[in-house]
């Protein structure tokens, strides 16, 4: 069979014989000397840049976790069925059971059925920074911020998109601590029952 000339070329095939490494991206801060000064985007997790790790809202609560498990990440952002971000899934919810618990007793569901709904931390409850404010920031900054919010997970904001506000990305306080090498360990958030029981049924947080 004659193929008509196409105005496209023939891209070169190499042999891999030799090639036994795979690309991987680089780990938040690790080809960096990062200090107090360092720019505060170096460890943001760039959701434009690298996609989010998602969960939808209907999904159970067994799901997050072995979603969490699955991608090493300690934090799922939450979106409704129409792809709308609703909120954030933290591990500390997860871990230990508690939430769950205290989430199938007040909605009288059993353990296992259980949705991210039920337990996530709601989009009227949380805060972000600004992403150009972001840019104007160092690390100490952020350390800074998160000892005085007590947050374990922080949101970046860009309300200067082209389009509708949008959660750019997020930093966590373990990358932080890891990095720089301080300690930003918070008090459990929420020990009692009647206390978790307030945030599961959305009185408080």
């Amino acid at each position: 069979m004659v193929v008509p000339p196409t105005d496209y070329s023939t891209l070169p095939l190499v042999g891999l014989k030799e090639v036994s490494r795979l690309s991987r991206p680089p780990q938040l801060g690790s080809e960096l000397e990062l200090g107090m000064h360092s720019p505060a985007t170096s460890l943001m997790t760039d959701f434009a840049q690298t996609r989010a790790q998602t969960i939808y809202s209907g999904s159970r609560a067994k799901l997050a976790l072995t979603t969490m498990k699955n991608s090493d990440v300690h934090m799922l952002v939450v979106l409704n069925d129409n792809g709308a971000f609703v909120g954030i899934l933290t591990a500390r919810i997860l871990v230990g059971g508690r939430w769950l618990t205290v989430a199938a007793q007040s909605y009288e569901v059993p353990y296992s059925d259980v949705t991210v709904e039920m337990i996530m931390i709601k989009r009227d409850n949380l805060r972000a920074i600004p992403y150009r404010r972001l840019c104007q920031a160092n690390l100490g900054d952020v350390v800074q911020t998160l000892r005085d919010s007590g947050e374990h997970h922080i949101l970046i904001l860009d309300d200067e998109s082209a389009d509708a506000p949008a959660i750019r990305g997020v930093i966590s306080a373990r990358d932080v601590s890891a990095a720089l090498g301080v300690d930003l360990e918070h008090p459990p958030e929420a020990h009692s029952f009647s206390a978790i029981r307030s945030v599961v049924l959305g009185h408080d947080l």
